[in-house]
C-alpha cells in the first residue's frame, strides 16, 4: 500500500518539528496509542491498539527514525505485529515546508505492507482504514500542537448560534440567510 498527501498546520516548522520528535504529543495522536516508550531520539516502541474491518487486535512494534534532517523532515522504519491479526510493516519519508512565518505544510509518503489475516480484508478496506487512520492522527497532532484558541471556538460558536440564521440543512440551502415570501400572486 502506497499512500501520499501532505496536511498545513498552523505552526512555525521548528515548533511541528519538535512535536514530531516528542513521544507525549505523538502519543496523544496516535489513535488507538496505548504506550509509546522513547528509548533514543531515533528508537521508539510503541503499542497500539486498532480494528481494521471485523479484525481487532493489539500491536507492539518498533519505530526507528531514520535520515534525520531538523527541522526539515526524517524518514521512518517501523514493524508491528498483532498476533494472530498478522502484521504490518513499512515507512515513510516525512518532509515539513514553511508556509509562512506561522504554518507549516506536512509532506508524507507512505509505503506499507500487511501480513496475515489483514492481508485478508482487501486492499480497498486497509487503504480506506490507513487513510482514515492518518486522518484522526493530522487532526489530534494539529489540536496538540496548533490548539484552537478559546476567543476563537467561543466566537464561531456564538456565529453559529446567532438567532436571525437558519438552522439545518434548509438554513444551508439558503445561505442562512433570512428569506422573504413572495407576495406577488400566482398567474393563473
Amino acid at each position: 500500500m502506497q499512500m501520499n498527501d501532505s496536511q498545513r498546520i498552523e505552526a512555525p516548522r521548528q515548533k511541528v518539528w519538535e512535536a514530531l520528535n516528542d513521544a507525549d504529543v505523538l502519543k496523544a495522536s496516535i489513535p488507538g496509542c496505548e504506550e509509546l516508550i522513547k528509548h533514543s531520539d531515533t528508537e521508539l516502541e510503541a503499542k497500539v491498539k486498532l480494528k481494521v474491518g471485523p479484525v481487532k487486535a493489539t500491536f507492539g512494534g518498533k519505530v526507528t527514525l531514520n535520515d534525520l534532517d531538523p527541522p526539515n523532515g526524517y524518514t521512518i522504519e517501523g514493524e508491528g505485529s498483532g498476533g494472530v491479526a498478522g502484521f504490518a510493516r513499512g515507512g515513510a519519508k516525512v518532509r515539513l515546508e514553511e508556509d509562512g512565518p506561522d504554518a507549516t505544510i506536512l509532506h508524507y509518503d507512505v509505503d506499507a505492507k500487511v501480513g496475515g489475516k489483514l492481508a485478508q480484508l482487501g486492499a480497498r478496506l486497509i487503504d480506506s482504514t490507513a487513510k482514515r487512520l492518518a486522518g484522526e492522527f493530522f487532526t489530534a497532532f494539529a489540536e496538540q500542537v496548533a490548539p484552537t484558541a478559546p476567543a476563537e471556538a467561543a466566537a464561531e460558536t456564538a456565529e453559529a448560534d446567532a438567532p436571525d440564521q437558519k438552522k439545518g440543512w434548509l438554513g444551508g440551502l439558503f445561505g442562512g440567510k433570512k428569506t422573504e415570501a413572495s407576495t406577488e400572486e400566482p398567474v393563473t
